[in-house]
């Protein structure tokens, strides 16, 4: 597992301790994205899919490829891109990369990659590692938010009949779940709006947003226990307070 990094929010200036996500690298190595300490983390006012890829360059086989930007939130309710070591030139002498093991094509371009959460106490026993679902439409959001509560263990998961009239986008036995795929913060009223839902239903409540989350809706949010997601584009929830962390470590709970 790689150390943790301070990030200092440029909102609250608040100092966070960040873990580098770590990827497969398609020689089989893993590649633990390179965060530039002393650099200043940006803001994520607006997505865009260029910005949310790094080039990074693996050690053992020398290959580059483009992996999700680190991103983290703060307690405040911001949410920052981490910056990385920029990619060094190759040296002119430099010799040929590694061959890639047999069953792994040379000239084949390996595929996005498919990250699992970190959460600071890790995954339960059994877990399969987590399977995101890209994210480049508003249905795109529902879809993987969907994905994730059924990895979390929540049975019979599917979108919710009259969305604009319940705020609830997705159901499923003992969750409900709202997803908010616009590029502004998720504010006060959607999180209480979630909350309510789940009080009704006896259910756990859970909020995801693609923009990450107002500071007022943050505070809310941790007075409720309501378990709050930022989204990446590549479809990989990340919890931004206690009750997800909770949620990701306890999982669905069994009825009863």
């Amino acid at each position: 597992m790689a150390d943790s990094v301070p990030v200092r929010c440029p909102t609250c200036r608040r100092e966070n301790a960040f873990t580098p996500p770590t990827f497969p690298c398609a020689c089989g190595a893993p590649l633990t994205l390179p965060v530039l300490r002393d650099g200043s983390p940006v803001e994520i006012l607006h997505r865009t899919w260029d910005a949310s890829w790094v080039d990074v360059r693996c050690e053992v086989c020398g290959r580059q490829d483009a992996w999700p930007a680190p991103e983290t939130g703060c307690a405040c309710g911001t949410v920052v891109r981490v910056p990385i070591v920029p990619v060094p030139a190759p040296p002119s002498a430099a010799p040929d990369p590694a061959p890639a093991p047999a069953d792994v094509p040379v000239s084949a371009a390996p595929p996005r990659p498919s990250p699992s959460p970190l959460p600071a106490d890790g995954p339960p026993p059994q877990r399969p590692a987590f399977r995101p679902v890209t994210i480049r439409t508003a249905r795109d959001c529902v879809t993987a938010a969907a994905q994730y509560l059924k990895w979390l263990g929540f049975a019979d998961v599917a979108r919710a009949q009259e969305r604009t009239a319940s705020g609830v986008d997705l159901r499923g036995t003992g969750v409900v779940a709202q997803v908010d795929p616009t590029t502004r913060a998720t504010g006060l009223r959607e999180v209480e709006c979630v909350w309510l839902n789940g009080l009704a239903d006896s259910a756990v409540a859970v909020f995801f947003s693609l923009a990450g989350y107002a500071r007022d809706a943050r505070s809310r949010a941790d007075d409720l226990h309501v378990p709050l997601f930022v989204m990446d584009l590549t479809g990989t929830p990340q919890p931004v307070n206690d009750a997800a962390d909770e949620l990701i470590t306890q999982g669905a709970r069994p009825p009863g």
